[in-house]
C-alpha cells in the first residue's frame, strides 16, 4: 500500500504540468491548491503527526529525552528541505538560456526532495494508512505548483513538449523511488524508533513547507476569498477523517 501511494504521488506533479499546458490563466487554481495544502498540513500535524510522535518517543525514552530527540528529527526535516529549496528558485521570467538552467536545477532538487519524502511517506503508511494518505494529500497538493514551475521553465526555454514531458515523468517517479528504497530497507523501518525518526522528519518537512513556502504565498494572494475557500475545505477534510 505504501509503495502504491508513493507512485500515485507523482500524479500531482503531472497534474501541475497539465494545468500549465492547458491554461494560460491558472492563478485561481494555484491559489486554491496552495491554500488547501496549507490547511491540510496544519491540521494533519495537530491531529495526527504530533500525537503519534509524542506517543512513540515518550513511551520509548520518557518525556524529557523523548521531546529532545523528537525535536532533533523535526529540525532535521526542516534543514533538509531548506538545503534542497535553495536550489529550487521561483520562476521569475528570466531569459530562455537561463530558464533551462533553472528547470534543470529545480528538477534535480525536486527529485532529491521527493526521494526523501517518498521514504517518509512509505514509513508513515506502514504505521497508519489514514495518516499516510493525508500526508500524501498535503505533499501532493504542494507538488502541483512545483510541477507547474518546472514545466513552464523547460517548455519556455526549449518549446519542446516531448523533452518537457520526459523530465516531468522522471521527476514524478522520484517519490516512488524513495518508497522503493524504504521497502528495500525492510524490517529496519518497522522498528518503532526508526519509524518515529522518519515521522519527525516528515513533521519537520510539513512545518517548513507550511510556514516558509505556503503561508507567504497565501499572504500575498490578491483573491483572499479563494484562499479562505481552500483553507476551509482543508480543515473540513481533516475533521471528517476524525470520524472515520
Amino acid at each position: 500500500m505504501g509503495l502504491f501511494i508513493t507512485l500515485v504521488l507523482g500524479i500531482f506533479v503531472v497534474l501541475g504540468s497539465l494545468i500549465t499546458f492547458a491554461s494560460k490563466n491558472n492563478d485561481r487554481f494555484v491559489d486554491f491548491s496552495i491554500s488547501l495544502a496549507f490547511a491540510v498540513m496544519i491540521m494533519l500535524m495537530l491531529v495526527d503527526l504530533i500525537p503519534e510522535v509524542k506517543e512513540i518517543f515518550i513511551s520509548e525514552f520518557g518525556f524529557g529525552k523523548g521531546v529532545f530527540l523528537a525535536l532533533i528529527g523535526i529540525v532535521g526535516g526542516i534543514i533538509i528541505l531548506k538545503i534542497l529549496d535553495v536550489f529550487i528558485p521561483e520562476h521569475d521570467g528570466k531569459k530562455k538560456e537561463e530558464l533551462n538552467h533553472i528547470g534543470l536545477i529545480s528538477s534535480i532538487a525536486l527529485v532529491l526532495h521527493n526521494i526523501i519524502e517518498g521514504m517518509a511517506v512509505f514509513s508513515t503508511v506502514n504505521n497508519s494508512i489514514k495518516t499516510g494518505i493525508l500526508v500524501s494529500l498535503g505533499i501532493g497538493l504542494h507538488n502541483i505548483p512545483l510541477g507547474m514551475v518546472i514545466t513552464s521553465t523547460f517548455y519556455k526555454a526549449s518549446n519542446n513538449k516531448q523533452k518537457t514531458w520526459f523530465i516531468i515523468i522522471l521527476v514524478s517517479l522520484s517519490t516512488f523511488i524513495g518508497g522503493l528504497i524504504a521497502l528495500l530497507m525492510g524490517g529496519l523501518l518497522n522498528k518503532s524508533v526508526i519509524s518515529g525518526v522518519l515521522l519527525c522528519v516528515t513533521l519537520g518537512m510539513l512545518i517548513y513547507i507550511s510556514i516558509f513556502e505556503l503561508l507567504p504565498k497565501i499572504i500575498e494572494m490578491k483573491n483572499k476569498k479563494n484562499a479562505w475557500l481552500g483553507i476551509g475545505l482543508g480543515i473540513i477534510l481533516i475533521m471528517l477523517t476524525l470520524f472515520i
